[in-house]
């Protein structure tokens, strides 16, 4: 058979071209584009490592801010309180200190109150008194017919009424 005859020349054929072939891609990836490629991932490498150093300088950038914020949110709350507490007792203060001004007048106008009270008292009962003098007067006229002098009914009025 002829076809196995050519095997040979076929395959050393073959293999030459086959050595050729791996050659130039071994040659052409390896030796040409294996550089740029291991460079293009140092670069990727190294630019991932200034970016994981940047972001970890920021997130220590941004816990030193919050610690601060933090700080100052605490400072501010205690002023807060402070200022709050100060304003009630100064509120507090003032509210007692109202109370009794209200309290000394309501007193005051108390204390006149009763007074004009007492004078009115007083003055109503000189009045049922000389009312009831009059009226025992005049029952004492009718019932016996006697006169009976203002001075001792006003006398006699004032006894019965001090008596109860």
């Amino acid at each position: 058979m002829p076809q196995i005859s050519q095997i040979g020349d076929i395959y050393a054929s073959q293999l030459f071209w086959l050595l050729i072939v791996f050659s130039l891609i071994y040659f052409g990836i390896g030796k040409a584009m294996l550089p740029k490629i291991s460079a293009t991932v140092e670069q990727r490498d190294s630019r991932i490592a200034s970016d994981l150093a940047a972001a970890e300088a920021a997130r220590a950038a941004a816990d030193a801010t919050e610690e601060a914020y933090r700080t100052r949110m605490e400072a501010a709350r205690a002023e807060a309180i402070r200022e709050t507490r100060d304003a009630r007792a100064r509120a507090t203060a003032d509210a007692e200190a109202r109370v009794k001004a209200a309290d000394a007048g309501i007193a005051e106008k108390a204390a006149a109150a009763e007074a004009r009270l007492a004078t009115a008292r007083a003055e109503a009962m000189a009045g049922i008194e000389a009312v009831a003098a009059e009226a025992a007067q005049d029952i004492v006229a009718r019932v016996s017919g006697a006169r009976v002098d203002p001075a001792d009914a006003a006398r006699a009025v004032k006894t019965v009424i001090a008596h109860g």
